[in-house]
């Protein structure tokens, strides 16, 4: 049970997740693992986190909401199959039971961590695929299965996914690496909506975690956006995928 101190150290993980997220992402490799640190089972970690986070996703929607214009097509064909995979992952995140998902967490930690670190390498690949587009349009119904596959992935976990929407969109879609990435938010808010919505009626979130977290990472989301320029996202990146791979080990020791 989080109490006392407890809420000051998930404020403070959360203040510094909203801050990376804005400069870089990643910021769910510093709240997951300190939600576990101070006691919470780790599925119940990660319930809370995709629901306290799930709202900064609608931000980063709205702000590239003009590049989604002339999108609503492919939109009518993505958006149900991320809202659908988002509800899958989440429930085989409850059906997966406590011990077998803490297993499994160090994987998942390295995974987006891995993810993470690719990043710009994809970012580079698609803008220079995008400007070598054939001029025959690729129909959007091929990016139904793999943006769905990617929903599961991130109603399950999440971290990363970003990463993994946007090759997605990028090998399955022609287009500019702007409206890609644009429908690559649009495709993140429905996924952790869903899961965060389904994860309501659990009875696994805690709340009281989940209200300091939303909070927070607000709060550092806004200190982010007034960093930028100041601070390397290439630095801090990396030190977020230092920070995921440091504690994937120690998830692996303690098991």
């Amino acid at each position: 049970m989080v109490e006392g101190i407890d809420y000051a150290l998930i404020a403070i993980a959360a203040v510094a997740a909203g801050a990376v997220n804005a400069l870089a992402g990643g910021g769910t490799l510093i709240t997951f693992p300190m939600l576990t640190a101070v006691g919470l089972p780790a599925v119940a970690a990660n319930v809370t986190n995709t629901v306290a986070l799930s709202p900064g996703y609608l931000g980063a929607t709205f702000a590239q909401a003009k590049d989604l214009t002339g999108q609503k097509s492919r939109l009518a064909f993505i958006l149900p199959a991320s809202v659908i995979g988002g509800i899958v992952g989440g429930v085989l995140l409850l059906h997966t039971g406590e011990r077998a998902f803490r297993s499994l967490v160090p994987f998942l930690i390295l995974l987006a961590a891995g993810l993470l670190a690719i990043q710009e390498p994809v970012r580079s690949f698609l803008k220079r695929r995008s400007g070598k587009s054939a001029s025959q349009k690729r129909t959007s119904a091929w990016a139904i299965l793999p943006v769905g596959l990617a929903a599961v992935y991130g109603g399950y976990f999440g971290a990363g996914l970003s990463v993994i929407v946007l090759a997605v969109l990028g090998l399955c879609l022609d287009d500019s690496l702007t409206r890609l990435n644009a429908l690559k938010q649009a495709v993140s808010f429905s996924v952790n909506t869903a899961a965060a919505i389904f994860f309501l009626f659990s009875g696994h979130v805690s709340w009281g975690a989940a209200f300091v977290m939303a909070v927070g990472s607000t709060i550092g989301g806004a200190l982010g956006g007034r960093l930028a320029g100041r601070i390397q996202p290439s630095t801090l990146r990396w030190t977020v995928v230092t920070i995921g791979i440091s504690v994937a080990i120690i998830y692996l020791v303690r098991a």
